[in-house]
């Protein structure tokens, strides 16, 4: 009796283990069609109406859906839209009479009016920061503005449940792109006056491949396929598992343990110090592409000292960004000296001379002679204490010490650095409550205007206090030109004020989208833009 308790016993724990290394390959392997990457930081909200940064647009990329989406060239093709005609300044797009919410009710062309309503409304609160982004439409400014008051004259109306038709105010090539956006997306309307439904997981009906199944604050988000999604035969993984771990490092190494199928840009990151490692041993995992996106640092314009432009200036001047690019952030950047991106549609040579004396160069003497110059103007003896900040981030920081290192060396300015978490960096940029923040801008759509725009006086995105008349006149001249020409000219010029006339901004680099991808992920989107796609993404039966 005893030996075959034993046997049973052995046997039982012999099976206990099996199953527990089972359950362990799954959860490493991930072979029940989990995707599993890292967001290095939580998105803020889940309302298109109230997102403005990227991680949030990759997860809302997921469960949303606008009229269009953006393949990998940047072009827009057909969405929750299966077709549209487009006549000069009016758009009939007809929306797919299978497309649903994830409840079932059906996605109508009144969902897509509502939600653009709620952008535009000067009565929802807080104010979408993209609601500029809205203004092609006729009379879609002077509805948010409080200029009218009758929503029926904006240019968009449901001639029927499946018929949108938008009517701009001028022809607009990149709109199209711009529908994809996620200020664009549509929005159920069972949030009408639930001011906390974009915060509920509960509470999230959405139109996208995915929805929202688990949210655990400051850990992970769990997006699960949705089966009443109109294109779900080509949706292939189950689920898409985010942890939110801000350690680039603490990412490499799950990476490497299996326990991600992706790491690096544009949502988390690989430590630039590993980079060159990363290169060498996962050389056929290792992928680095060029994009259309701007790393820079703002001045607060309203904040001392920097509301001098020659100080400013000064700060922009003496920096190496050769350098840095070539020793700290290793990732085959390229030094900026504009913030138009030289990838986005237009930009070249005609465009910008990027040979470093366009707008303006690096030289410490003449750096230290403005500087010297706008102490003397602002009567100053010394500089007021001065404060970098930036979101938390291994990369970051490096960065951030390396550049306050070149001003106290080539400068004598001592510069303080500050890391935050990203929703309080956020809500300190935009209250204008810093005096030098970290940056980075991404192209909304595949035209300069989106890299131009963003500085009007009006853009709900402008943190940095700039107001400019003639640059506020040549962005609305530019909006309604049709000659391509003409409109370079304005885009350069408004580039020129930006930079070399008040030097609003400090260009850093070019980014480039650096990350690993495993052997066996395919699908995954990565636009011009460097805004990435999950939604089609695949494994090989090499995951198994």
């Amino acid at each position: 009796m005893k030996k075959k308790k034993s046997l049973l016993l052995l046997l039982t724990l012999v099976l206990a283990l099996s199953t527990l290394l089972a359950a362990c390959g799954s959860s490493q392997k991930g072979d029940d069609g989990t995707f599993r990457v890292n967001l290095s930081a939580e998105p803020p909200t889940f309302d298109p109406a109230m997102a403005q940064d990227s991680q949030a647009n990759t997860v809302l990329k997921t469960m949303y859906e606008g009229l269009t989406r953006m393949n990998e060239d940047g072009q827009p093709i057909p969405a929750a839209a299966e077709e549209w005609d487009v006549d000069g300044t009016k758009y009939t797009f007809k929306l797919r009479k299978d497309a649903k919410w994830s409840n079932g009710d059906p996605v109508t062309a009144h969902d897509f009016v509502f939600a653009w309503e709620r952008v535009l409304s000067p009565e929802t609160q807080p104010a979408p920061p993209y609601a500029y982004q809205l203004y092609y439409l006729k009379n879609a400014q002077e509805y948010n503005e409080g200029k009218i008051t009758d929503f029926s004259q904006v240019g968009v109306k449901a001639a029927d449940d499946y018929t949108l038709e938008v009517e701009l105010v001028a022809p607009t090539p990149y709109f199209l792109g711009l529908t994809s956006f996620y200020t664009f997306y549509p929005v159920h309307q069972s949030v009408k006056d639930d001011a906390k439904w974009a915060v509920d997981a509960n509470k999230m009906i959405v139109n996208g491949a995915f929805t929202l199944t688990s949210w655990v604050k400051g850990q992970t988000i769990e997006v699960t396929k949705n089966e009443n999604y109109w294109d779900k035969d080509n949706i292939k993984l189950n689920k898409i598992k985010m942890s939110l771990v801000n350690s680039g490092a603490t990412e490499l190494t799950s990476y490497r343990n299996n326990e991600l199928d992706r790491a690096g840009h544009p949502n988390g990151e690989i430590p630039t110090d590993q980079i060159p490692v990363v290169q060498k041993e996962l050389k056929d995992e290792y992928k680095v592409h060029n994009i259309a996106s701007t790393y820079y640092y703002q001045f607060n314009l309203t904040a001392k000292p920097f509301d001098n432009a020659k100080i400013r200036k000064a700060f922009a001047m003496s920096i190496d960004r050769q350098t840095i690019v070539d020793k700290i952030t290793l990732g085959g950047q390229a030094p900026a000296f504009g913030f138009i991106p030289p990838r986005i549609n237009g930009v070249n040579d005609e465009f910008r001379n990027e040979n470093k004396d366009d707008y303006f160069t690096e030289n410490v003497e003449e750096a230290k002679k403005l500087l010297e110059e706008g102490m003397k103007e602002e009567g100053y003896t010394t500089l007021p204490e001065i404060t970098l900040i930036y979101n938390s981030s291994e990369a970051h920081k490096k960065l951030a010490l390396a550049v306050a290192d070149m001003w106290k060396n080539n400068l004598g300015v001592d510069v303080k650095t500050e890391n935050q978490e990203w929703a309080v960096f956020i809500e300190n940029r935009k209250n204008l409550n810093y005096q030098i923040a970290r940056a980075g801008w991404s192209a909304d759509y595949n035209d300069p205007m989106t890299f131009i725009d963003l500085w009007t006086s009006n853009s709900g995105n402008n943190d940095i206090g700039f107001k400019n008349e003639e640059y506020d006149k040549l962005v609305a001249e530019t909006k309604v030109l049709e000659d391509n020409v003409k409109r370079n000219e304005n885009l350069r010029k408004a580039e020129e004020i930006l930079i070399k006339d008040t030097m609003a901004i400090l260009p850093v680099y070019y980014y480039t989208n650096v990350a690993v991808e495993k052997p066996w992920l395919k699908g995954v989107s990565l636009d011009f833009s460097g805004a990435i796609d999950y939604s089609r993404a695949y494994f090989t039966d090499e995951r198994k």
